[in-house]
């Protein structure tokens, strides 16, 4: 059944550059990492957090997350496949496409939110314009996590259905990549006989005749000698 391979133990066989896939999915989460920490330190404190509406800290938390799934999933595979356990790395996929997906979008919608604030009200010249000045970093940082969020968010996608695809066509993982391949000494193929019939007597191999020193021959009229035995 297709459904064993998902819950069997050793990382399935998938081509290279879903390999890549994931290293690019870490490189970009370092980005998101630090736009989402710089949209919560704009303003410092917890009314980074307050003004950013949590935007920021949910981008922090997804990237943390896909550091330990998707990272760590790399090292079991590469040092320790004996405990790579295909369930788990199977729901960790599941879970970080749902935060991406939940984290480019809210930090779209906000960055939207204070892009158009700073623009709309900055031209009457009420106040300041330095004072919309940390709104415009922060609608900005916001949109690099939404960006790369969305393509991060693809990117889990085809990982995720390689990773299934491959587990399928996989049931059971083999003995070589757990390391626990066992040596049978070599099977030599045994001598063959020809069969006998049911009943028959065993065959008789014919006797080579034994040979015997001959005596020469007596003169005419003598008694011919006999050897002895």
């Amino acid at each position: 059944m297709g459904a064993s391979g998902l819950l069997a133990r050793g990382p399935p066989p998938s081509p290279a550059w879903v390999t890549y896939v994931k290293y690019a999915i870490l490189g970009l989460s370092v980005i998101c990492l630090a736009m989402g920490a710089w949209a919560t330190s704009i303003f410092g404190g917890a009314s980074g957090v307050i003004i950013s509406a949590g935007a920021g800290g949910m981008v922090i938390f997804v990237t943390i997350w896909t550091f330990i799934v998707y990272g760590g999933g790399l090292a079991l595979e590469k040092f320790q496949p004996n405990n790579y356990f295909r369930i788990g790395l199977l729901i960790g996929y599941i879970f970080s496409v749902i935060f991406w997906l939940s984290g480019w979008a809210w930090s779209a919608s906000l960055a939207g939110l204070w892009l158009s604030y700073s623009d709309t009200y900055s031209g009457f010249g009420l106040v300041s314009d330095d004072y919309y000045t940390p709104f415009r970093n922060l609608g900005a940082a916001l949109a690099v996590c939404a960006g790369l969020g969305a393509v991060v968010w693809v990117l889990c996608i085809v990982n995720l259905v390689m990773f299934i695809k491959a587990c399928v066509q996989d049931p059971n993982s083999s003995n070589a990549e757990l390391g626990n391949i066992k040596h049978q000494p070599a099977a030599y193929p045994a001598a063959q006989y020809p069969a006998q019939p049911y009943g028959a007597q065993p065959q008789a191999y014919p006797q080579q005749p034994q040979a015997y020193p001959q005596q020469p021959a007596a003169p005419y009229g003598q008694p011919q000698p006999y050897a002895t035995q």
